[in-house]
């Protein structure tokens, strides 16, 4: 099982919009596999999670994070404190 960092790490990179729909949509893929949730849920969390490492990062990595994945720290706040 990949630790968070090594599950994320890659989508710190990247700089593509296109590359980042594909990368987002192999995370989705395979979380649906590993759960029982909806496609929409798993969305929500992956977002989520990217926007939660992102502000382990420069703000410029941050910012082009929560551009390209559509994520931003609020919902990942919201979903840890439940």
């Amino acid at each position: 099982m990949k630790t968070i960092g090594e599950t994320y790490e890659s989508a710190m990179k990247i700089t593509d919009q296109k590359e980042a729909d594909k990368y987002f949509e192999m995370l989705v893929q395979e979380s649906m596999q590993e759960s029982g949730k909806s496609r929409e849920e798993i969305e929500k969390i992956q977002r989520s999670n990217l926007a939660y490492l992102a502000e382990y990062y420069d703000d410029e990595t941050r910012l082009r994070v929560e551009r390209l994945f559509c994520c931003a720290q609020e919902e990942a706040f919201e979903l840890g404190e439940k």
